[in-house]
C-alpha cells in the first residue's frame, strides 16, 4: 500500500517503474528546505506585524506606503475594467508594476499580479481574463514569460519562493496551473491543454501519525523541454524531466522522468510509444 501511494504521489523511491531508470536528459536533483516554503497562515498570522505590512509582503511584495499607493490605485483603475477601455488602461498601466514587459501584451480582466516587481514579460503576450501571476517570495527571482506566450483564462503561475519561466511561444490552456517552490521551467513551443498541471512542490507523508500538512514541504522543481504537448488535464508531479518534443496523453499523471520524443499515458504514466529520432 505504502509503495502504491509513493508512486501516484511522487514520494519515495521511483524504482519498480516501466519508465526508463536513467533517460538520456538525466534527473532533476534540486530540493528546497522546508524552511523555505512558508505557509500562507503563518505569514498572514505572525506576530508584531500590521495588517499593512501583512498585505505588502504577501500582495504588492515592496515595503513602504509608496509602493503600497501605486499598487492599489493602479489595481482599482484598471484591474476590473471590462471592455476596450479596461484593456487600454491595464495597457497602459501593469507594465508600471512590472519588472520589465515588452510592447503589444494584452491583459485580460481581473488579471491579477502579486509581486509584480519579479514579474518580466516579453512582447506579443496574451494573458486572459482572471489569471493569477504570483510571483510571491522573499529570495526567489520570480516569474519569466518569453516572447509570444498566450496563458488562458483563469490559469494560475503561482510561486512560493520558487522561480517559474515560460519559454517564447509557449502556449497554456484555460484553468491550468504551474506552481513553483524551487524552478519549473516551460520550453519553447510547449503546449499545455485545459486543466493540466505542473506542480513543483510535494509534501512528505511518511509519519502516519502526523498530520501531512505538519510534516516537510519540498520541491525539486520540473522541466518541460521545448516542443512538449501536455494533454488536457494531465499533471506533471515534483521532480519530473521531461524531454524535448514527447507527447504526455489527456489525465495522465506523470512522475517519472520522459526522455524525448516519448510518448507516455496513463496513471501513472508509462511509455507507450515513440515520436522517432528525426529531427522537427
Amino acid at each position: 500500500m505504502k509503495e502504491s501511494l509513493e508512486r501516484l504521489t511522487g514520494i519515495g523511491n521511483r524504482a519498480g517503474s516501466n519508465l526508463p531508470d536513467e533517460p538520456t536528459i538525466g534527473r532533476n536533483d534540486r530540493s528546497v528546505s522546508p524552511a523555505a516554503i512558508a505557509s500562507v497562515q503563518d505569514q498572514l498570522f505572525a506576530p508584531g506585524k500590521s495588517s499593512r505590512q501583512k498585505y505588502a509582503e504577501l500582495v504588492v511584495g515592496r515595503p513602504g506606503i509608496g509602493a503600497l499607493i501605486k499598487y492599489e490605485l493602479i489595481v482599482m483603475l484598471a484591474q476590473a475594467r471590462s471592455g476596450a477601455a479596461g484593456l487600454a488602461l491595464r495597457k497602459a498601466l501593469y507594465p508600471l508594476l512590472l519588472g520589465s514587459c515588452g510592447p503589444n501584451v494584452v491583459f485580460g480582466q481581473n488579471v491579477v499580479l502579486r509581486h509584480p516587481h519579479k514579474i518580466d514579460i516579453g512582447r506579443d503576450v496574451v494573458i486572459d481574463d482572471s489569471c493569477l501571476i504570483d510571483a510571491k517570495g522573499e529570495t526567489n527571482r520570480g516569474i519569466r514569460i518569453g516572447d509570444r506566450v498566450f496563458i488562458g483564462r483563469n490559469t494560475i503561475l503561482s510561486c512560493k519562493n520558487g522561480d517559474i519561466e515560460l519559454a517564447d511561444g509557449a502556449n497554456i490552456g484555460f484553468n491550468c496551473e504551474v506552481f513553483s517552490a524551487s524552478k519549473v521551467t516551460i520550453g519553447r513551443m510547449v503546449l499545455m491543454a485545459a486543466y493540466s498541471y505542473v506542480i513543483g512542490g510535494d509534501h512528505d507523508f511518511s509519519d502516519p501519525a502526523r498530520a501531512v500538512l505538519a510534516q516537510e514541504r519540498v520541491s525539486a522543481g520540473v522541466s518541460v523541454g521545448d516542443g512538449v504537448w501536455i494533454g488536457a488535464g494531465a499533471k506533471i508531479l515534483d521532480g519530473v524531466v521531461i524531454g524535448a518534443h514527447a507527447v504526455i496523453g489527456a489525465a495522465a499523471v506523470v512522475r517519472e522522468n520522459v526522455p524525448a520524443r516519448a510518448i507516455a499515458v496513463g496513471i501513472p504514466a508509462r511509455i507507450v510509444g515513440s515520436r522517432g529520432n528525426t529531427d522537427p
